[in-house]
């Protein structure tokens, strides 16, 4: 084991204080906190990360509400998922060296018990961040969503929100390889135009357009046989009305309307009732036996070039707190991640 040194200096981003209906989230809401850190005791390991994911879930676990997890606690590490390497070890399933996927939050440095941590492959053909991006928890999500819940098949017209982050590219690029016509909605002509492109969708709609309605209808002639929703607001309110009898919606986000936004409405839900279609909403952390077989495929296709993805990368732990609330309202360009090294 390599004795621990002043040279590991932990910075830390903290919730120190929630959002209020008078003060909306914002980086105020966050301090960052420095120290060094402790030697990993028996049965622990020293991790330096690498990347930090940032994720939509993280806005709620600031509010203080009653939600599928828990509140993020105040005057503690911001929850985030990680991957990094093992600079000590005193467990005897970790080397000094292995590099891990883990929740280490939004710091430098974690001190772990293996809790939770997963090895990757030694000589992988993918970059390690992408085990926090497409072969991760974003990627499983978009797998669960499609290939568990829409199950779309071949002739189908299927729509995905958020078409060029982190979740919507791999879920629109798993409907085409299932045969299905596929219509991303995304912000801006250059995510619109990335989405056709680059990921191979078949029409992408800017659901910052005047006449965003007339050119959802104007791509989905035929209606919506499945919509996998994450954003929430106008986009849902109007993909509703487009959906088709008995159609399917896999819903696993609300980022534009659940948090800061405006509700979608129970008149908005009239839709899902005249359609008696299936709405459901799912937790990514619910289909836990699932991982291993989603990560399997989604590697296998990043590895092979089938799945294309896109990184938006801020530099240096200090970028965080700018780099999340930007990537909440659509400044992001793919997967957002933080650089810490």
């Amino acid at each position: 084991m390599s004795s621990i040194s002043n040279s590991y200096k932990n910075k830390s981003w903290h919730l120190v204080s929630r959002p209020t209906r008078e003060q909306l989230a914002g980086p105020q809401n966050f301090t960052l906190v420095e120290g060094e850190m402790a030697e990993p005791a028996e049965g622990q390991v020293l991790i330096r990360h690498l990347f930090l994911s940032l994720d939509p879930y993280m806005r709620g676990r600031m509010n203080d509400g009653k939600s599928y997890a828990a509140p993020q606690n105040l005057n503690e590490t911001m929850v985030g998922g990680t991957v990094g390497e093992i600079v000590a070890s005193r467990h005897p399933k970790f080397r000094e060296g292995d590099r891990v996927v883990g929740m280490g939050g939004w710091q430098l440095y974690a001190l772990s018990d293996g809790t939770g941590l997963r090895k990757l492959p030694a000589n992988d053909s993918i970059p390690v961040e992408a085990y926090i991006g497409p072969a991760g928890m974003p990627g499983i999500t978009a797998w669960v969503g499609t290939t568990q819940i829409i199950k779309p098949k071949a002739g189908e017209t299927y729509v995905v929100s958020a078409a060029t982050g982190a979740v919507g590219t791999v879920a629109g690029q798993l409907a085409k390889m299932a045969g299905a016509r596929v219509v991303g909605i995304a912000g801006g002509a250059d995510k619109c135009r990335y989405a056709v492109e680059t990921l191979g969708l078949d029409a992408c709609v800017d659901h910052r357009a005047a006449d965003f309605e007339r050119q959802l209808a104007g791509a989905t002639p035929d209606g919506i046989d499945g919509l996998f929703e994450n954003v929430g607001g106008d986009p849902f309110k109007f993909a509703l009305r487009r959906i088709n009898f008995h159609s399917r919606i896999a819903l696993c986000g609300l980022v534009a309307s659940g948090y800061d936004g405006t509700p979608t409405t129970l008149e908005d839900m009239r839709m899902v009732l005249n359609a008696r279609c299936l709405i459901q909403g799912f937790i990514v952390t619910d289909y836990l036996p699932l991982w291993p077989q989603a990560i399997s495929e989604l590697s296998g296709q990043l590895a092979s070039g089938r799945i294309k993805w896109r990184t938006s990368v801020a530099e240096g732990i200090e970028g965080a707190p700018e780099a999340f609330f930007s990537m909440l309202k659509g400044g992001n360009f793919g997967k957002q991640l933080v650089r810490l090294t």
